[in-house]
C-alpha cells in the first residue's frame, strides 16, 4: 500500500511540474543581435547629436567608425559627401538601408548638418 502511494506521489509530481516552462527576457541579453543593433543604434543618435559644427569627414569617421552607406560627388562650386550611420530599425529583416539611417552631410570637407533636412538643401546631381 505504502508503494503505491508513493508511486501516486510521484506519477501526480511529474505530470504537475511537466508543463512548467522556465522564460527568459531575451531582448536584454547581451549576446542577442537585436540587443546590440538597439545598443549600436542609440551610440549613433547620441554621436550623431553631440557632432561639433566645424568637424571634417575624417573626424566623423574617427568618431563614429564606418558608415553604412557613403555618398560623394562633386559640383562647379563644391565638394558634397554624405555619410550614413543607422539610428533605427524600420523593417526586421536583418538588412539595413538608408531609411534606417540618418545622414550627416558635408560640403568641402565641413560638416553642413544632419538628417533628412540637412540632406533636401543639397544639390543631388554634379
Amino acid at each position: 500500500m505504502l508503494k503505491r502511494s508513493l508511486l501516486a506521489v510521484a506519477l501526480l509530481s511529474a505530470l504537475t511540474l511537466s508543463g512548467c516552462v522556465v522564460v527568459k527576457e531575451s531582448s536584454y541579453d547581451g549576446s542577442n543581435e537585436k540587443y546590440e543593433g538597439q545598443q549600436s543604434e542609440q551610440r549613433n543618435r547620441s554621436s550623431i547629436a553631440a557632432l561639433p559644427p566645424s568637424l571634417s569627414v575624417s573626424e566623423a569617421l574617427s568618431r563614429l567608425g564606418t558608415p553604412d552607406f557613403n555618398d560623394s560627388w562633386e559640383s562647379e562650386q563644391h565638394r558634397y559627401q554624405v555619410l550614413y550611420y543607422r539610428t533605427h530599425r524600420k523593417h526586421a529583416d536583418g538588412m539595413t538601408t538608408r531609411d534606417e539611417c540618418t545622414a550627416i552631410v558635408f560640403i568641402d570637407d565641413t560638416l553642413a548638418g544632419t538628417g533628412e533636412m540637412a540632406l533636401d538643401r543639397i544639390p543631388k546631381n554634379g
